[in-house]
């Protein structure tokens, strides 16, 4: 079913293109990418995934995406130097990608040689074949991981974490979620004082107020049996800086994680999974943009994005609806038109936040739904 050659159309999709390349019934030995002006930067960006999984790839450029006979003509220029894979029916084109133009004029030529064309269904990762009739739809494989899916939209992925929970921390983790309802205020607390032993992993010394704090006593004394921290002097100390960024609100990205660590195990739709990811991407003039992501998934040859956050959200438009803001910016840069994003927050939102949240199509599950988070990421899967 697999052609040898496959001509993709390059545009501000990579997903389209990547998911045949990878998937074994399909893959081609070459890839021809069809490259507009524009799009030169992103083709360079697929061509760093596929060549290093052994995929030729050669460019063919055109002058105008948006000129039909432009197109056609550089089309038909293609197809003869290419006459042997042409007689063969050995050479396919994905119609997915670039502008409907490029679309169009490549299909029109496609279709008069009787040569093979195919498109993705963006909803339904299903590569269905639109000639000849008759060829079966290929469910594509869920092979893409998360660097190379990545990668092929822009981003190097400098660091991320993969390893399992230990079971102490996930032990610690479910309490506290189990216990929101009473720990919100002394959980703020202890927020702070884990902020403020920052460089020194000192905390300022505990008030009389802070003293009296039975659920702050109870929370600091699950984190010192989980060796987080200690108690000297009326001061926490923390073994290290990992130890303390946990306790100021990393352990909520771990029990995130957990979570879909478990469901992973359980459903094969979930082919890779990361947290605490540091990246960089390149903006429009070829910098390097510097971005860190809580915990990453893909799906169904989908990006899933995750914000969690711990402290209480700022009114009017401050920090918590820049984090809404650049979350929504990353799910469409780095995931493309399926790109998802979700909120995870410790606390409640403030109404102003949900609504610009449900505007912005960022999935969210706080406060009191927190333990109910497994549930809400199955129905936010599609």
């Amino acid at each position: 079913m697999s052609a040898h050659t496959h001509l993709y159309l390059v545009s501000a999709q990579a997903t389209p293109n990547l998911t045949p390349a990878l998937d074994p019934a399909v893959a081609p030995k070459r890839v021809l990418l069809l490259v507009s002006p524009d799009m030169r930067v992103r083709a360079g960006w697929l061509e760093s995934v596929l060549k290093p999984r052994g995929i030729r790839v050669e460019r063919c450029e055109i002058r105008d995406a948006w000129d039909v006979e432009h197109v056609q003509q550089q089309v038909l220029a293609l197809l003869e130097r290419e006459q042997s894979l042409a007689a063969a029916g050995d050479i396919a084109l994905n119609a997915t990608g670039g502008t409907k133009p490029m679309s169009i004029a490549a299909y029109e030529v496609f279709r008069a040689a009787d040569l093979p064309i195919f498109y993705i269904h963006p909803e339904h990762d299903r590569l269905i074949w639109m000639h000849p009739a008759g060829r079966p739809v290929v469910d594509l494989a869920n092979r893409v991981k998360l660097d190379a899916f990545l990668q092929a939209h822009g981003a190097r992925v400098q660091s991320a974490a993969t390893d399992a929970i230990p079971e102490s921390r996930r032990e610690l983790t479910d309490w506290l979620v189990a216990q929101s309802h009473r720990l919100a205020q002394p959980l703020g607390t202890l927020n702070w004082l884990a902020m403020k032993a920052k460089g020194t992993l000192r905390s300022p010394i505990l008030d009389p107020q802070q003293r009296r704090d039975m659920a702050l006593g109870d929370l600091i004394g699950r984190c010192s049996g989980t060796g987080l921290l200690s108690v000297v002097s009326g001061q926490l100390r923390f073994p290290s800086e990992a130890a303390r960024f946990y306790v100021n609100g990393g352990w909520l990205e771990e029990h995130v994680y957990a979570v879909f660590w478990e469901l992973r195990r359980e459903e094969r739709r979930i082919q890779d999974l990361a947290r605490s990811l540091e990246l960089y991407r390149q903006d429009p003039r070829g910098a390097e943009v510097h971005n860190e992501i809580d915990v990453a998934c893909l799906a169904e040859n989908r990006l899933y994005l995750v914000e969690c956050k711990t402290k209480a959200w700022k009114g009017g438009d401050g920090p918590g609806s820049e984090a809404l803001y650049r979350l929504d910016a990353l799910a469409d840069l780095l995931g493309g038109l399926q790109g998802r994003a979700m909120l995870v927050s410790y606390l409640d939102l403030p109404a102003h936040v949900r609504r610009r949240a449900e505007d912005l199509r960022i999935h969210v599950c706080a406060g009191a739904r927190l333990p109910e988070l497994r549930g809400e990421i199955s129905r936010w899967f599609p």
